[in-house]
């Protein structure tokens, strides 16, 4: 399938992956739904994906079980063999990084010079480190009475269910991915909902890189295919990161056929500064915490504490550099804040601001959405606030 779709004065973007990947094919959903990705600089419809559900789930496993079975092309692969196709991947990521980081601008409002910069060549070198270690699996060997030997050996745990969030969405699949792959394994990805373009074209770089069929398989779609990659019994192990209380759903969801979980979820990370600190550089890295990818950030310094000597300072410095932030289109290479991900984001952003104001915050500086289309609002700096409100404690 390919598209080409206009999304700036200059820039012209082809896609060519808007199905599932299972088994190295691209396939349509067993219930032949679509769902809408959303340019959030316009809130215009993109185009329309495959929706996958519970059936496309349970088809990708089987891929991946029947790649992960013992002899087959997978399983018989040398672990040096298997860092070279992780190794030959990253090279196809950095090939196409200008494609992927316009296409994560696109559908999930990053700036794109720092997506340029900064994700994609992180993501990078994700993919080169796992290449490195893919054949560095040690066991141990242990000291036992009598005529014994006893040894441990590292095998690939088997089949990974991968959930991964919108806000870093390419850097963090290579978070999951590249590990799995290094260790052997095979794997069912979801990637979120909102953030699938890049995730399908990763896809057919998986493919491109010679990584045999039925060890990465991508099923965007909704709620319902988290739910049946966490309830599968043939997952042996779940990745997620995302929200604190969908989480908690994984969790449990997990634990009742004893999967290994691995769970990122929410924070609200404090900067302090000190007396003594370089005010000036404690501004900007106290903004750079606080703004960065729009605050969209599990570990973003969304709260900070200031020592009483510093205090007035930092508030009026803070201000002028937020006031400098400059607001606008993703693509125009001069922005360094775009929108926000998503509508319901940008109404979860403006409902804390308000609860803020209501529990008794001064608003220094923002606090509101800004008139023009897409998902915008002010960066916004608080003051007055105490440890028990809202949002001191919320991420």
């Amino acid at each position: 399938i390919a598209i080409c779709i206009k999304i700036h004065d200059s820039v012209n973007l082809t896609f060519l992956w808007l199905q599932l990947f299972i088994n190295n094919e691209w396939v349509e959903s067993k219930s032949g739904k679509t769902f809408d990705t959303v340019n959030p600089a316009t809130g215009e419809v993109i185009t329309q994906l495959q929706r996958g559900s519970k059936e496309d789930v349970d088809v990708a496993v089987e891929a991946a079980k029947e790649a992960f079975k013992l002899g087959s092309p997978w399983r018989k692969l040398d672990a040096a063999k298997r860092g070279k196709l992780i190794y030959k991947l990253a090279e196809l990521l950095e090939r196409d990084s200008v494609l992927l980081s316009s296409l994560e601008a696109l559908e999930c409002g990053k700036v794109y010079v720092p997506t340029l910069k900064g994700d994609l060549p992180w993501a990078v070198r994700n993919l080169r480190y796992f290449a490195g270690m893919a054949d560095k699996g040690n066991g141990i060997t242990a000291q036992i009475d009598g005529n014994f030997m006893a040894y441990t050996r590292q095998e690939p745990v088997g089949i990974c269910g991968l959930i991964t969030a919108w806000n870093f969405s390419l850097l963090m699949i290579t978070w999951k991915l590249a590990p799995a792959i290094a260790a052997g394994c095979t794997m069912v990805l979801k990637p979120s909902q909102h953030t699938c373009l890049a995730a399908l074209h990763l896809g057919e770089l998986v493919k491109e890189a010679g990584i045999p069929p039925g060890v990465v398989n991508i099923v965007p779609g909704f709620s319902d295919v988290g739910s049946a990659i966490a309830e599968h019994p043939e997952i042996n192990k779940i990745s997620f990161t995302g929200s604190t209380p969908v989480g908690q759903k994984i969790y449990e969801k997990g634990a009742l056929n004893m999967k290994r979980l691995t769970l990122e979820l929410g924070g609200k990370s404090p900067n302090i500064i000190l007396k003594g600190a370089n005010i000036d550089e404690a501004v900007e890295h106290a903004h750079y915490a606080a703004f960065h990818n729009m605050g969209q950030c599990c570990c973003a310094g969304s709260r900070t504490f200031v020592h009483e000597s510093l205090y007035d300072e930092f508030v009026e410095k803070s201000k002028a550099r937020i006031k400098a932030r400059r607001i606008g289109n993703p693509f125009d290479l001069d922005v360094d804040h775009g929108p926000q991900a998503t509508q319901d984001q940008l109404d979860v952003v403006m409902k804390y601001i308000e609860i803020g104001k209501k529990e008794g915050g001064h608003v220094e500086v923002g606090g509101n959405r800004i008139d023009r289309p897409g998902f915008y609002v002010e960066p916004t700096l608080f003051t007055n606030v105490k440890d028990e409100m809202t949002i001191s404690r919320e991420e």
